[in-house]
């Protein structure tokens, strides 16, 4: 009987959904595997059992290829996709993609294998993600290739390393037809074609070396990159030359443009806030301080230590409309908003995450945010509403997440990795004020 007991728990799979969390909760209430505290006592691991179970609590999801053809709004998780600056073990929650359903409290719907991993090797840490409606897949980048899967049956269509320098931060352009990826920490960007995977070319960035961050036009014209260093490049996607380039004061780490590409907004290293840069310039014209009290006197202080990429802030977005910017703090654990709707952004609230959050990805309508540390925040409240977690009950920490709309069984809807302004979005808030793009 033991032994058929140990049979079953080895071939289960867990249906423990994402729970919701009560807005006032603590940012330390949780157990050591990220379980709230005040949940944890009815949240037992409990593995998923087999087609067929008699048990009543098997009602749930199964884990199952595609997921029917009516309206869906899900969230991708790509994984392993970060470990909060070493503060979790990239490998807590395998290998694959985690999908959960946002209308139905983030409960877990499947995972999708991608890579085939020996025990023995640490598995790759995915370093971008980006989905496309013209051809119904998402793409994943890792150092060392990228690779496209089918968004209806799941499985890989194509996977490439090119030239061996190969990949980071994918991005497509509006039409659906192009990836602009970035090379792994080398000097230039490729372009590709989203079908097939074929190389159409480069772009050459000589003064930013160490190529990480990306970011796209919302017209796919122009494109941004941030080396391991203080000068961003900016190049022109149809010509595939570069165009401009940006000094920063420091180190660039996260970035986000602005709807129209005139503006950047860059986490440096030393600096918990951004700086803003005018593309048309190539100046940087604000520097954007956190209060000192909030963050100098720990950062000075050599005895302590901080999770998030060794940076007070490492992870900016600006909301679809633009009316607010929120930057991670590193030091403190937790996500500053700025009021951006006057001449310069403005301190105006802060919130504390459940642990340090490397990444926000705005989710479509910007109703949600995700945050890296597996927070689920709702835009509006500042509430911290859900936690993304695995089948298995486990908090999933990933920088690298897509929230995607579908309609039987097509991407109808998604967003990007970067929170970024969105032209729509944008319009329709100044024209609630009055007021036009040009007057902001």
């Amino acid at each position: 009987m033991a032994f058929r007991k140990q049979l079953i728990s080895a071939a289960a799979v867990c249906t423990l959904a994402v729970s919701a969390i009560a807005p006032e909760a603590s940012a330390q209430q949780t157990t050591a595997d990220g379980i709230r505290a005040e949940n944890a006592v009815n949240r037992p691991e409990r593995p998923y059992r087999p087609a067929g179970s008699s048990d009543p609590r098997d009602a749930g999801p199964h884990i199952a290829r595609g997921f029917g053809k009516r309206d869906r709004r899900l969230v991708y998780v790509t994984l392993p996709g970060g470990s909060a600056g070493g503060q979790f073990s990239s490998e807590q929650n395998g290998v694959g993609i985690v999908v959960l359903d946002v209308d139905r409290n983030f409960e877990f719907v499947k995972r999708i294998p991608t890579w085939n991993v020996a025990a023995s090797i640490s598995p790759e840490e995915v370093s971008g993600v980006a989905a496309s409606g013209a051809t119904n897949m998402i793409y994943l980048a890792t150092r060392g290739r990228l690779a496209a899967f089918d968004l209806a049956t799941d499985q890989k269509v194509w996977e490439q390393t090119y030239d061996g320098t190969c990949c980071e931060r994918p991005e497509v352009t509006p039409d659906g037809k192009t990836l602009v990826v970035g090379s792994d920490l080398k000097d230039f960007w490729y372009l590709i074609n989203a079908q097939d995977g074929a190389l159409k070319g480069k772009i050459q960035a000589p003064k930013s070396n160490f190529a990480h961050n990306m970011g796209l036009s919302a017209d796919g014209k122009t494109v941004f990159m941030a080396p391991n260093g203080v000068t961003m490049t900016v190049g022109d996607v149809p010509s595939m030359k570069a165009i401009k380039t940006i000094t920063f004061s420091d180190h660039i780490r996260p970035f986000v443009i602005n709807h129209d590409a005139t503006r950047v907004y860059a986490n440096v290293n030393n600096l918990l806030g951004f700086e803003i840069a005018d593309v048309k310039t190539g100046e940087v014209i604000k520097r954007i301080e956190a209060p000192a009290e909030l963050w100098k006197a720990k950062w000075a202080d050599v005895t302590q230590h901080f999770y998030g990429h060794a940076c007070p802030s490492h992870g900016i977005a600006l909301t679809p409309d633009e009316s607010e910017i929120w930057v991670v703090d590193n030091i403190n654990y937790g996500v500053l908003v700025y009021d951006n709707t006057g001449e310069w952004p403005v301190l105006k609230s802060s919130f504390p995450t459940t642990a340090s959050a490397d990444w926000i990805t705005m989710g479509i309508g910007g109703q949600y945010a995700y945050l890296s540390s597996g927070d689920v925040v709702d835009v509006k409240s500042k509430k911290i509403v859900a936690q993304m977690r695995d089948e298995y009950g486990k908090q999933m920490h990933s920088e690298k997440l897509l929230e995607i709309s579908f309609s039987n069984g097509k991407l109808v809807r998604t967003v990007s990795q970067f929170a970024e302004g969105i032209p729509s979005a944008v319009r329709a808030r100044l024209a609630r004020h009055g007021l036009t793009a040009q007057a902001k």
